[in-house]
C-alpha cells in the first residue's frame, strides 16, 4: 500500500493496558482497533466482546483520545442483516458511526455516516477497491454507466441522491414468459416489495399483462437504491422489457409511482438534472409537481407528467 517505514505500527495485543501504555509512549496521531470485540480488560470478568467489556474498552478509548487529542478507529462487525454484532452500547457512545458498504462481487465501496454528533450525516463517499487500496471514484456517475449497451430494451437510467452526491444509475430489466406457471421476481439492488407493487402498478394501471411472466430487475455496479425516486425508471425499464422496445439512450426518468399510477415530485430535481446534463443527456422524464424549478436547461429539454398512461404514450 505504499506505507513508509517508520510511520505505522502494528500491535499483535487484545489487552486494553497494554494497548494504553504503548500510546503513551508513542503517542500516535491516529489509533485504529480492529475488532473491539476482541479486546478486554483485565479488570472486568466477562468474556471480550460482551456488554461490560464493550462499554469499559469504549470508555477508556474514548478518554484517551480526548485527552491527547487524537483520533481513534474502533472496529466492529457487522451481522448479514447489516446491524453491528453484539451490544449496540457502541453506537450510543462514539461520536461517528461509519458504514462501509460494498457488494463482495463488486469492486466500489460507500462509505456512510449513520450518525456524526458534530456534522452533518449527508455525505458519502465512493471507492474503487484495487490493488494498492482504496481509490476515491471523482465521478461515480461515468463510471456506473460504463460500458451500458445502447439501443437495447429493458435499460433505464435515473438520477439517485446518495447523501447530498446525485449519481446517475442504469437499471435492467429482464420479463420473459414462465413455463411454469409460476411467476418469479427477482431483484439485485432495490427491494424485493417495491417491484412487486410497481409490477402490480404497471398491471392494473397500464394494462400490461405480466402477471404470467418472470421479472428480474437489476441495478448495475452493486448499489442498493433505497428512495422512491426510482420508481419511474425501474417501471418503465420493466415495460420496455416486456414490449421489447428501447427507451431513447439519452434520456433519465425520475419520478415516484403512486399506487394509484400518478407521478409524484422528489426532492433535490435540479440537482439531479444538473448532474444528468453534465453526462451528455438530453431529455429528462420528470414528474409535473417537479416542474417548476429556477434552473434554466437549455441543451436538455423537460417533459412533466403526471400518471403512468402518459409515460407509456411518450416512450412507447
Amino acid at each position: 500500500m505504499g506505507v513508509a517505514d517508520g510511520e505505522l505500527y502494528v500491535l499483535a495485543e487484545t489487552n486494553i493496558d497494554v494497548i494504553k501504555e504503548f500510546v503513551e509512549r508513542e503517542e500516535p496521531d491516529l489509533l485504529i482497533l480492529d475488532s473491539i470485540q476482541t479486546i478486554y480488560c483485565p479488570e472486568i470478568a466477562s468474556a471480550p466482546g460482551s456488554v461490560s467489556q464493550v462499554r469499559e474498552v469504549t470508555a477508556m478509548v474514548m478518554r484517551m483520545t480526548k485527552v491527547r487529542n487524537m483520533a481513534s478507529f474502533i472496529v466492529g462487525h457487522v451481522t448479514k442483516s447489516g446491524a453491528i454484532a453484539g451490544p449496540r452500547v457502541l453506537e450510543h457512545m462514539v461520536d461517528t458511526v461509519l458504514y462501509f458498504e460494498g457488494e463482495r462481487h463488486f469492486s466500489y465501496r460507500i462509505l456512510r455516516a449513520v450518525k456524526n454528533r458534530f456534522g452533518s450525516t449527508n455525505e458519502i463517499g465512493i471507492f474503487e477497491m484495487r490493488e494498492r487500496g482504496l481509490i476515491e471514484v471523482e465521478n461515480p456517475s461515468e463510471v456506473f454507466l460504463k460500458g451500458r449497451p445502447i439501443d437495447a430494451y429493458g435499460t433505464v437510467v435515473t438520477a439517485a441522491m446518495e447523501g447530498t452526491r446525485t449519481v446517475l444509475i442504469e437499471i435492467q430489466a429482464l420479463v420473459t414468459y414462465s413455463p411454469a406457471g409460476f411467476a418469479n421476481r427477482v431483484t439485485t439492488g432495490i427491494d424485493k416489495n417495491r417491484a412487486a407493487m410497481l409490477i402490480a402498478v404497471l398491471e392494473k394501471k397500464a394494462g400490461l399483462a405480466i402477471q404470467s411472466s418472470d421479472t428480474f430487475i437489476n441495478v448495475t455496479g452493486g448499489l442498493q437504491l433505497r428512495e422512491p425516486a426510482a420508481d419511474l425508471a425501474i417501471l418503465c425499464a420493466i415495460a420496455s422489457s416486456f414490449k421489447e422496445i428501447p427507451v431513447d439512450f439519452k434520456t433519465v426518468l425520475i419520478g415516484e409511482v403512486g399506487l394509484t399510477g400518478e407521478i409524484r415530485g422528489v426532492n433535490s430535481i435540479e440537482k439531479r438534472l444538473i448532474e444528468a446534463q453534465k453526462m451528455g443527456f438530453e431529455k429528462a422524464i420528470i414528474a409535473e409537481s417537479n416542474e417548476n424549478i429556477s434552473r434554466e436547461f437549455k441543451n436538455m429539454e423537460i417533459i412533466p407528467v403526471n400518471n403512468i398512461r402518459q409515460v407509456m404514450d411518450l416512450l412507447f
